[in-house]
């Protein structure tokens, strides 16, 4: 590796604004495309009928649980990986590296057999039944089945952002967001060979594209050097590495999880207004996730240089690196918000010509305009406080905004005291904020608790 090389993949001591952008930009562009991703699918359900819209978007967090474990143990994985790098340690690097992806398969194979297995349930608890149910696991049978190319994107993606490489997963994302604009219709409508099939093709274009993305991460996470076998000696499972590993993501996978777990909770009250409802519901996420863009770039940014710079013992930098992408997030999100509250209506209507789906995801999005901000609140904190390896408030943080207090408070609103749909997006808001501010408040008080230990 380069002089030149190892100091972009150096964390520690070039100003933290530029490496920020570093970290940031190239992930902010890669999620970017991978949203456009999702919605070239959305889109191209719609064409089907609303049925496979609201289909797919049921699916959505059923397929959360597949990138929530992914991108749990990708996470943790890369806050060991930062620390190591952080104490000039590539040796170790290099064997919790190897043992994340042999963890990352094993993971992989029981998730392919509970999702197979309770696919039908989980969808039938959401209100999918009949034809409904079969076109929602037409999509999620492939998905599961072949979980381990989604498992190898985001597990060689840990090993080259744990060093500062984002460019690399920005590229994979662009490729395979350019790809399925051509094979999502060729897939569900067939030809050249290849019979229609509907929503299933959906299934079968992620699948095809992951599995290129993950042959092309696997090939630039191979120039890094930390795909050392050292004889085979690193390929032989370590208990403790895996326990470490598991410490770190499995908190990082059930945060991620509360997520999925979250939509499960606000989709089985949005589909009690009819299949339109889950339809705006899915599309306007969609919209959430282009405009959020930024978010996740800056989240990569705070835990990946707060993982290198915790193992350095540089808490100023961690400091400095809390604030400024906090800063950021309010200079690119609240400006993207105000598009959203004024053409709410023509953004749905470029993925359905449906009236009571555009309404429904126009009342959503309206009081969502004024909702985002706080998730940069959120994710910012939660994401420094994994990279300082405290993933635990993230899991209790996520239960209480994803599961609890949306179960108990939607319960109330719409079952016991009746209220229209607009109470469950007013209830959205007021999590997230709320949320949002106790993140703060646990995130500044442990970093002040660090400056005072050191």
């Amino acid at each position: 590796m380069s002089k030149t090389a190892i100091d972009r993949t150096d964390l520690t001591t070039r100003p933290i604004s530029e490496v920020i952008r570093q970290v940031a930009v190239p992930s902010s562009v890669g999620f970017f495309f991978n949203t456009m991703f999702n919605v070239v699918d959305t889109w191209w359900a719609g064409r089907i009928d609303t049925h496979a819209q609201a289909a797919l978007a049921l699916s959505l967090p059923v397929y959360f649980i597949i990138t929530a474990l992914a991108s749990g143990i990708g996470t943790g994985s890369t806050a060991l990986m930062g620390s190591a790098l952080g104490a000039r340690d590539r040796d170790k690097a290099a064997l919790v590296a190897v043992q994340m992806l042999g963890f990352g398969v094993f993971a992989s194979a029981l998730l392919a057999a509970f999702g197979l297995i309770f696919s039908p349930a989980i969808f039938g608890w959401l209100g999918a039944h009949g034809d409904y149910l079969a076109t929602c696991l037409s999509y999620m049978n492939p998905i599961f089945a072949c979980n381990m190319v989604t498992m190898a994107l985001f597990l060689f993606n840990a090993i080259l952002q744990s060093q500062g490489d984002t460019r690399s997963m920005r590229n994979t994302l662009i490729l395979m967001a350019s790809l399925n604009v051509v094979l999502d219709p060729w897939f569900i409508h067939g030809g050249f060979g290849l019979p229609a099939m509907g929503l299933a093709g959906v299934a079968w274009a992620t699948v095809i594209l992951q599995g290129i993305g993950a042959v092309y991460l696997l090939l630039k996470t191979r120039r890094t050097g930390l795909l050392k076998t050292d004889k085979g000696r690193n390929l032989i499972p370590r208990l403790k590495i895996y326990a470490e590993i598991a410490h770190q993501g499995f908190p990082a996978s059930l945060n991620s999880m509360t997520v999925a777990l979250g939509f499960f909770v606000i989709f089985r009250y949005v589909s009690g207004f009819g299949p339109e409802a889950s339809a705006a519901y899915g599309i306007a996420t969609r919209i959430d996730q282009v405009v959020l863009m930024p978010t996740i770039g800056l989240s990569v940014a705070a835990l990946t240089i707060t993982a290198q710079n915790y193992g350095a013992g540089r808490i100023d930098r961690i400091r400095e690196n809390f604030r400024k992408n906090l800063l950021y997030g309010a200079y690119l999100l609240i400006p993207l918000s105000v598009p959203i509250l004024i053409f709410a209506g023509p953004l749905m209507r470029i993925f359905t010509q449906d009236p009571a789906v555009i309404a429904v995801g126009a009342g959503y999005l309206h009081i969502d305009a004024f909702t985002l901000y706080g998730y940069v609140a959120i994710f910012v904190p939660t994401s420094v406080l994994q990279g300082m390896k405290r993933p635990m408030f993230a899991i209790w943080l996520g239960l209480a905004r994803q599961v609890a207090a949306p179960f108990i408070l939607f319960t109330l609103f719409t079952q016991v005291l009746g209220y229209p749909i607009t109470a469950l997006w007013l209830t959205i808001f007021a999590i997230v904020w709320t949320s949002a501010a106790v993140a703060l408040w646990f995130a500044r008080k442990t970093i002040r608790k660090m400056e005072t230990a050191g």
